[in-house]
């Protein structure tokens, strides 16, 4: 399938260059040919794959929120997982593509301090790193987190929001070293003792990001492929939304923690043209 070796081997902006001389020379829109052609799993990549980065996640958080229901651990996953910079560049492309303002969509269709974790988020007010270590600040926001879950009886959940939202992760990560000198439980142990549901689920992700993010996304895949349920979509969704940005490194790491190459697990796990442009996106093994 030669479409497949095409555009897996090229980057964004090449499939881009690929599909407008398509478009001039078949005086049809690439896109809708590739529908016509494709299905299934197959069809979700190769679509997936005509998007830049920042569309493909504005495009995912719109298809977690419209329609009935919301698909939470998508939405979760999107917003708890990218930097404040990719977050920035998703709102301005969620409007350009939706014609919708992301705050008022994840407003209208969360509630309660899950709502209020990921609008903080999607309010990108997190700082930048800093050359500088302010140990005082991080001894004071390790101590904050104690006191506001751990310490007291309930949980003031605004102040673990404002900290995990606004500090910038450097910061975070030397935050959750101190606070293990206060509190007997590390801080993913203190949010399952705290916190519940999706609440729990966004503060666990956003932690294991804090702490590796290429780590998280290779658990997230190795989890997905290993499960008894086909989550073929969680694996599009980390492939494809990653395979910009840092893909190879999820693969080093994969490798590193899992026993085994991610390739090696697509194999035993995928099939036919879906595991050829899996394949194809994590390039030959290191």
């Amino acid at each position: 399938c030669t479409i497949i070796d095409i555009l897996t081997k090229r980057t964004y902006s090449q499939r881009r260059d690929i599909a407008f001389s398509y478009e001039r020379r078949a005086k049809k829109d690439m896109i809708s040919a590739l529908k016509a052609e494709l299905s299934g799993s197959l069809e979700t990549v190769i679509l997936g794959l005509m998007k830049s980065t920042a569309q493909y996640d504005a495009s995912l958080i719109r298809g977690s929120i419209k329609g009935a229901g919301t698909d939470e651990e998508t939405l979760i996953e999107v917003l708890c997982s990218r930097s404040n910079n990719e977050l920035v560049e998703i709102k301005k492309v969620y409007k350009e593509l939706f014609k919708k303002d992301l705050e008022k969509d994840v407003a209208g269709d969360t509630s309660g301090n899950f709502a209020k974790l990921l609008l903080a988020l999607v309010q990108t007010k997190r700082a930048e790193p800093s050359s500088m270590v302010d140990y005082e600040k991080i001894d004071e926001d390790a101590r904050a987190l104690y006191e506001a879950g751990v310490k007291i009886k309930g949980t003031d959940v605004p102040t673990w929001i404002s900290i995990m939202s606004e500090r910038s992760v450097p910061h975070l990560q030397k935050v959750f070293q101190r606070y293990k000198s206060y509190s007997p439980y590390d801080m993913q142990e203190s949010i399952m003792k705290e916190v519940k549901g999706d609440l729990q689920r966004s503060f666990l992700v956003l932690v294991q990001c804090f702490e590796n993010k290429q780590l998280y996304f290779a658990n997230r895949l190795n989890e997905a492929m290993k499960s008894k349920g086909a989550k073929e979509k969680m694996v599009t969704r980390i492939i494809v939304s990653r395979c910009e940005v840092d893909l190879k490194k999820i693969c080093s790491e994969y490798k590193t923690n899992l026993g085994e190459s991610l390739q090696k697990t697509i194999m035993e796990h995928t099939k036919g043209d879906y595991q050829k442009v899996l394949l194809g996106l994590c390039g030959p093994e290191e």
